[in-house]
């Protein structure tokens, strides 16, 4: 059975490419969707790419990954900063969880150096870019294979 990967985006990342790109790039997300799938297929991964502004379908989706996804790689946007919710719906996952950010959260505005997220996620990876999406895939598998 090949392991399918839930990657979940939260608000605002559907503007990448146009919004800010001096900080988040110049990549839209269907560029890095396209990444990501190419790299999952080399990595013997299944992915479900997705995105929302809103909160409750972020959580959704993380709650229907529980019976459909073996790993999340999740960039959690703003939601990093607030989301307890979302926090609570990662602990109910049981598999893997990478959070992505292409910024380097660290080295911006103090209140984007707390993530809610990260105190569940198995790794962290922050300040690569696009990139960053396909360093998660490869650290999924690598925790996927034990």
């Amino acid at each position: 059975m090949t392991p399918r990967v839930l990657v979940l985006n939260g608000p605002n990342l559907n503007l990448l490419g146009r919004r800010r790109p001096e900080i988040y790039g110049a990549q839209t997300l269907a560029d890095i969707e396209a990444a990501c799938r190419e790299r999952a297929q080399a990595l013997g991964l299944a992915l479900d790419f997705a995105q929302s502004n809103a909160e409750h379908e972020l959580i959704d989706r993380i709650h229907a990954a529980r019976e459909t996804a073996q790993a999340i790689v999740i960039n959690p946007a703003a939601y990093t900063h607030t989301s307890i919710a979302i926090l609570d719906a990662l602990e109910t996952f049981e598999g893997p969880v990478v959070e992505v950010h292409l910024s380097n959260i660290h080295k911006r505005e103090p209140f984007r150096h707390r993530s809610y997220v990260s105190l569940r996620a198995d790794a962290v990876i922050a300040g690569c870019g696009a990139q960053g999406y396909e360093l998660a895939l490869e650290r999924v598998a690598a925790l996927l294979r034990g």
